[in-house]
């Protein structure tokens, strides 16, 4: 039976296909496709007992355990799973590892069904390689870097900028201390699927947020970091009380409402309180123990007084976590960047930060498309 595949090609992420991720859940939570749902073909402990059989004795012994385990009762429950997601999604596509064996016998068992759905040639490694040149092929692209101090909402202008890509949402983590969020973080494979996923809608410049390698669990990839390193920067300054009033706003009451939208209000004030709490107290070795304590007194009467509906008392214990420790942390980050000769175009405030990116911008776009009109080599920045 001469069952239809189809390319592993980036239109498919593109135009956002729904997919039928048929490898076992293991290898889904490790990393999947843009799209993609997880219907195995095999449990966890199914697919180990056919990688045993497989060393031990070879492909044949290994598929038939495979359908020895996967019989009767089970494989009926998968291919009706199968089924009801492609009933809501008529144009969905399966893959498996490399596209062999087990989205084959997915689309045959499909077939048999009365369904004939594609699977991609060359799986999900196929694909993954090609979003991972897509990223390889976006550090070649100008590229702003935009920075400033901790609660100069560079996150928010990056969201609000048409080339801006946000890393710190693809990481789900603030690239702070204290910049774990509700939402589990995304395994490193993931992290980077989503990254490629939005710089294929992104053909001209780019923008990005000042960032360590590291943003939470995840590290952003090698080629993409080193263009991050060498492009030109903007620097967002906004006076202390400013930079609070954003603190609060995302650090209390956007994460109170996070986990109170994850766990309810009694349990998601607890985990926030926790979070918090833990964060300031891993900072123990920079901030020694009589500064730590006294940040730790300060945290609490502010917990104490959000609990009685002030979440401005809050401003207590940041504004010296600012000035004391987060600032001066910045200040040594960007003497080493001007020391190492890092190209700074614009100082201003957040609007006018705003207006020299989107300059910035439309000056490249513009050359860009002159370029390609005159049919000379587009420069890289």
């Amino acid at each position: 039976m001469n069952l239809p595949s189809i390319d592993a090609d980036l239109a498919l992420v593109r135009a956002g296909k729904p997919l039928i991720d048929v490898r076992a859940p293991v290898e889904f939570a490790q990393g999947a496709l843009p799209g993609a749902v997880n219907l195995p073909l095999m449990d966890d402990d199914e697919r180990r007992r056919v990688g045993i059989a497989y060393k031990k004795h070879g492909q044949a012994a290994a598929i038939a355990l495979g359908e020895q385990l996967v019989s009767g009762d089970v494989k009926d429950a998968r291919v009706k799973a199968w089924l009801d997601y492609v009933e809501k999604h008529p144009d969905a596509i399966i893959y498996c590892f490399r596209g062999g064996l087990r989205s084959q016998i997915a689309q045959t068992w499909l077939f048999d069904a009365g369904s004939q759905r594609p699977r991609i040639d060359g799986g999900w490694k196929a694909l993954r390689q090609a979003l991972m040149a897509r990223i390889d092929s976006a550090a070649e692209q100008p590229m702003l870097i935009l920075g400033g101090l901790t609660g100069c909402a560079k996150t928010l202008l990056i969201q609000r900028l048409e080339g801006g890509v946000d890393l710190e949402g693809f990481a789900r983590h603030k690239g702070s201390a204290f910049g774990r969020m509700p939402e589990p973080p995304p395994s490193q494979i993931d992290f980077e699927h989503t990254l490629a996923k939005r710089l294929l809608t992104l053909s001209g410049p780019l923008v990005v947020e000042d960032e360590s390698r590291q943003i939470g669990n995840v590290n952003v990839p090698l080629t993409f970091w080193r263009a991050m390193e060498k492009a030109p920067r903007i620097r967002i300054e906004m006076p202390l009380d400013w930079r609070l009033a954003q603190l609060i706003q995302d650090y209390i009451i956007d994460l109170e409402r996070g986990y109170a939208e994850q766990f309810g209000p009694e349990e998601g004030w607890q985990r926030m309180q926790a979070q918090l709490s833990n964060s300031l107290a891993r900072l123990k070795k920079r901030l020694g123990d009589a500064r730590l304590q006294r940040l730790q007194r300060l945290q609490a009467l502010a917990f104490a007084a959000h609990e009685r509906g002030d979440r401005q008392a809050h401003e207590a214990w940041l504004a010296p976590l600012l000035t004391e420790y987060y600032d001066p942390l910045y200040r040594y980050h960007l003497k080493r960047q001007q020391d190492a000769g890092v190209v700074e175009l614009h100082v201003g405030d957040w609007d006018s930060c705003r207006e020299a990116a989107q300059h910035w911008q439309a000056e490249h776009a513009a050359n860009r498309q002159g370029h390609a009109r005159s049919g000379v080599p587009q420069p890289l920045a």
